[in-house]
């Protein structure tokens, strides 16, 4: 079986994101880029699979500029076998990665195609979804449990109101959600090994794909900053507070 795993090149969590002075975006000049950290939940459950010996290989793919192959790079240094960059300096919105994902899972003809629930820079919680609907295949997000035997997939899900099982006949796309488990570091002799791994570039613009984005960014601001607290005296200065400046009670 045949898994692809798709991962994104973000800011990492660790930086304080900064708005640019013309509030069109948000500033990436000098900052550190890593993988979506879903993704890398991603990535960790495929190269499981490939480790219990359900599957026997391992695709990760990517698109975006250049500098994606370090995000791909450091895929192949966990477990997965090649890589995929789909190239572009383009701005490329859920839709137009779900095609690219599409296009690719036509070509590879995956069991599995497997990504976070989300990217943490845009929280669209989009792709997924709508790669599914592009290919036809069943779909299970937010999954916090996956197996894979007999041609099918059971997901554990958290719903609002617990946890929902649910079968998919293969192919089929799951995306993960943060309880699934927890990734491995990528030792030195894997990111050694990884160096040597096969890694293909496509360009998005050879693959006849219509990746014009559908939606404009009109203004980015940051959130508000927060006020500093108030020591009240009593009880009483408190409801006074709840009551006439806050309207809350």
């Amino acid at each position: 079986m045949k898994i692809l795993v798709a991962v994104k090149r973000v800011v990492d969590f660790n930086v304080k994101v900064r708005v640019k002075a013309d509030q069109s975006g948000v500033d990436l000049a000098n900052v550190k880029m890593s993988m979506n950290p879903f993704d890398e939940i991603a990535i960790e459950e495929a190269v499981r699979l490939k480790e219990a010996g359900i599957a026997t290989e391992v695709v990760v793919i990517s698109a975006g500029p250049t500098q994606c192959q370090e995000t791909l790079r450091t895929a192949l240094a966990i477990g997965a076998d090649r890589a995929i960059l789909a190239e572009t300096d383009a701005e490329l919105q859920p839709l137009a990665v779900a095609k690219i994902l599409k296009a690719v899972c036509e070509k590879e003809q995956p069991q599995l195609l497997i990504m976070g629930k989300q990217a943490i820079d845009d929280d669209s919680n989009q792709t997924g979804q709508m790669a599914a609907a592009l290919l036809g295949w069943p779909q299970a997000t937010f999954a916090s449990k996956l197996t894979v035997a007999n041609g099918e997939a059971t997901v554990i899900r958290e719903v609002d109101g617990g946890l929902e099982t649910i079968a998919l006949t293969l192919p089929a796309v799951v995306t993960t959600d943060l309880r699934l488990n927890e990734p491995r570091y990528a030792t030195l002799p894997n990111i050694m090994k990884a160096k040597k791994k096969p890694l293909d570039v496509q360009p998005v613009a050879a693959m006849g794909i219509d990746v014009a984005p559908r939606l404009k960014t009109l203004k980015v601001t940051e959130p508000p900053k927060r006020s500093g607290g108030i020591k009240v005296a009593d009880v009483a200065a408190l409801v006074a507070k709840l009551k006439n400046e806050a309207k809350v009670i």
